[in-house]
């Protein structure tokens, strides 16, 4: 039917029913528009004008008529207008910011048939209709091509496909009716708006966070990340979501293809951080990657991949207080790895157990790191002459915390492990003094038990009435003087401050360790400086006490009576068969027994010894370019192993004796008021007391004061 028969049709029914264009049926309507035949020619083109009634009849206006949603027009005239009006979708739907959206501003009014379609609009919902959310990339696509095809093959397109509830589609990151390019402040995709938009399923949404399988704390690390923070602050080169991941073609980290993924993180950082990639391929770590290794370290391997922070923050993976234990650890303390590789085992164990290491675990942030050396994305095998840890740089290197380094730093092992190939010195150094501990301490133990058994058994048949005790009298005997009390317990409390204070530098994370940190954390941050003022102190009592024992009378004659001799050999023997029950006479000690002058003189070495390698240790940079670095690290062996040494004598042999001593416990007094009773005098000293009472007899003394050998 030529469309001339049709406008004499339409005037026909004009003239016979009075108002008819206000009122006209979408059966009027379709009396011409439901011809499959019906077109028009406007500049050239033949349009077509026919309405499949099926598809209005389905549609979500199937209630509507022709005319609420096209107007302006007589349909008595032929055409109906010079031009027909846009439909006005806004009449009935609030859309008004689709006027402002990028496709309002390109398409105006009309624009909505592009999206929605025209006689065949369904609700979003309906599985067929055109913006239902499994069909928008096609929708999208008729004029996106690029971004459609990316987005099909993204890991968010193939989702959406398998019909993965949660997979967002075009208008779940875009928007619908407000889209406005990315670059627009009002983008919903903004820059700086992105993360939001990305969070909005990946951590807001749990069933996306499932399906992922990766937790909330790990996504939300992003926004409070050094990429997090600039990007909030507005500035928009820091990197959001889509820089790393892609945004149409985003792609999870497993797949070849993905930003992310281990062989192309370090050109995906690299778009920002181009120097520093370019030094990172050069580097060992670098080189194994390109050579298709996957075990090898990439950017976020160290750095982190959403919680990046700053190396300059304490919480940061790459800190100099978390780089050696956080980072270097996780693979080289790796059995599996440094086996495959040929790695150096133990390399951070030996770390760790080093001055640097054991600084570096309680928070130091000056103290030398892994990375301190190695360097950080320049990292080179040792045999690299570029490696700042080859033999020749490595004074350059040392010197940078070691002002005057020189050859001697390279002379010794930095990571050290002591085995007998590798280090025969302090191997047989560490052998002698355990076998020396093994045998003093042990020896010691054993002479204190027999000592403790045959005295208890003593105490025992008195209290039975097996044995008669003796009767002394009330006079006491000076056995320190005021001075030498004063020196007693400056050793005393200058060597439990070493003690305490250097076993905790050693093993700071020991169970006994920790009351003593919670008990004063502040105190603990600067056990080693106490440390250091404690063995100034040791070395100043004991200086003075050299001084004491050779221009002082008292001390003249104190170290007269402390010098070893033969008959000392005879009380050993005399004190072991009396222990051991093959002798029931007690041995006649002297003013001071073999017991006494092995524990002095055995102090005096340890003062020597430990004082000495103290120095050396303190004054590190001076001594290992005097003595090498092997010369430090016996220095180093010599005074961790006399420390356990001196430490487990005074448990064991001095605290025996003047604590739990059963004729002394719960103390002996002497260190505190300087004098002895007679009884304790019979006790330990018989021998000094009969020479003093002799004396006294012949002298007809009967007290004194505290310089006089006796008071009553």
């Amino acid at each position: 039917m030529r469309p001339a028969v049709h406008g004499v049709l339409i005037s026909i029914l004009v003239l016979l029913i009075p108002g008819f264009a206000l009122a006209q049926s979408n059966e009027e309507c379709f009396a011409c528009h439901s011809e499959p035949t019906l077109t028009k020619h406007q500049k050239g083109q033949e349009i077509e004008l026919y309405v499949d009634k099926d598809l209005l009849k389905h549609s979500v206006h199937e209630s509507l008529n022709c005319v609420d949603c096209h107007q302006g027009f007589n349909p008595a005239q032929i055409p109906h207008a010079k031009k027909i009006q846009p439909v006005q979708c806004q009449t009935c739907h609030d859309v008004g910011a689709y006027e402002k959206s990028v496709h309002g501003q390109v398409f105006g009014p009309s624009g909505c048939s592009d999206c929605h379609g025209t006689h065949n609009i369904l609700a979003p919902t309906n599985p067929e209709s055109r913006v239902n959310r499994g069909h928008l990339d096609s929708t999208c696509g008729k004029c996106h091509e690029d971004e459609r095809d990316r987005y099909s093959s993204s890991k968010h397109g193939v989702a959406m496909v398998a019909g993965s509830k949660g997979a967002p589609s075009c208008a779940d990151c875009h928007g619908a009716h407000t889209i406005v390019p990315v670059s627009d402040p009002e983008s919903v995709l903004y820059k700086t708006k992105e993360p939001d938009v990305c969070l909005k399923c990946h951590l807001d949404n749990r069933q996306v966070r499932q399906q992922v399988g990766i937790s909330a704390g790990f996504i939300a690390g992003y926004k409070e990340s050094v990429h997090g923070v600039a990007l909030a602050s507005g500035n928009i080169k820091a990197p959001s979501c889509s820089n790393c991941h892609g945004a149409h073609d985003m792609a999870i980290g497993s797949n070849p293809k993905s930003r992310v993924s281990k062989f192309k993180v370090p050109d995906t950082c690299g778009k920002c951080h181009g120097d520093i990639v370019a030094v990172y391929y050069d580097s060992i770590h670098g080189k194994a990657l390109k050579a298709g290794n996957d075990e090898a370290p990439n950017c976020t391997d160290c750095h982190g991949e959403h919680q990046i922070f700053a190396p300059s923050d304490p919480r940061s993976r790459v800190s100099g207080r978390n780089v050696s234990a956080r980072v270097c650890a996780v693979c080289h303390n790796s059995v599996t790895l440094t086996q495959k590789y040929g790695l150096a085992s133990q390399r951070f164990a030996s770390f760790e157990d080093s001055y640097h290491g054991l600084a570096s675990k309680e928070g130091s942030v000056h103290v030398a790191n892994c990375a301190s050396c190695h360097g950080y994305h320049d990292i080179k095998s040792s045999s690299d002459p570029t490696s700042s840890i080859y033999k020749a740089n490595l004074p350059a290197t040392c010197g940078k915390c070691h002002q005057g380094a020189n050859e001697n730093f390279t002379k010794g092992d930095v990571h050290l492990v002591i085995a007998q190939a590798s280090q025969p010195t302090l191997y047989w150094i560490r052998t002698f003094y355990i076998l020396l501990i093994v045998m003093v301490i042990g020896g010691m133990f054993a002479h204190n038990l027999l000592d403790f058994i045959r005295k208890s058994k003593l105490r025992f048949a008195i209290r039975r009435g097996l044995a008669e005790s003796e009767h002394f009298g009330p006079a006491q005997y000076l056995r320190m003087s005021r001075g030498e009390r004063i020196q007693h317990v400056t050793l005393a409390a200058s060597f439990i401050t070493l003690v305490i204070t250097g076993f905790t530098l050693k093993f700071p994370d020991a169970w006994w360790v920790v009351p003593i940190r919670q008990w004063n954390e502040r105190v603990f941050a600067v056990r080693g400086l106490i440390h250091r003022i404690a063995g100034v102190v040791l070395i100043g009592v004991s200086l003075y006490h050299v001084y004491y024992v050779l221009f002082v009378a008292r001390g003249e004659k104190l170290i007269r009576d402390l010098l070893p001799q033969l008959s000392d050999l005879t009380e050993v023997w005399s004190a072991v068969t009396y222990y051991l029950g093959m002798s029931k006479s007690r041995p006649q000690f002297g003013r001071f027994a073999y017991i006494e002058k092995a524990e002095y003189w055995a102090l005096i070495w340890g003062v020597i010894v430990m004082g000495g390698t103290g120095i050396i240790l303190w004054f590190n940079s001076y001594f290992i370019g005097k003595f090498t670095l092997l010369g430090w690290n016996v220095a180093q062996a010599i005074h961790y192993y006399e420390a356990w040494l001196a430490t487990l004598a005074i448990l064991v042999w001095h605290f025996y004796f003047v604590i739990f001593n059963p004729n002394v416990y719960p103390l002996n007094t002497a260190c505190i008021t300087g004098m002895l009773t007679e009884e304790e005098m019979a006790d330990e000293h018989p021998r000094e007391l009969a020479e003093i009472r002799s004396q006294q007899i012949e002298e007809g003394m009967v007290g004194g004061n505290e310089d006089s050998f006796s008071t009553p």
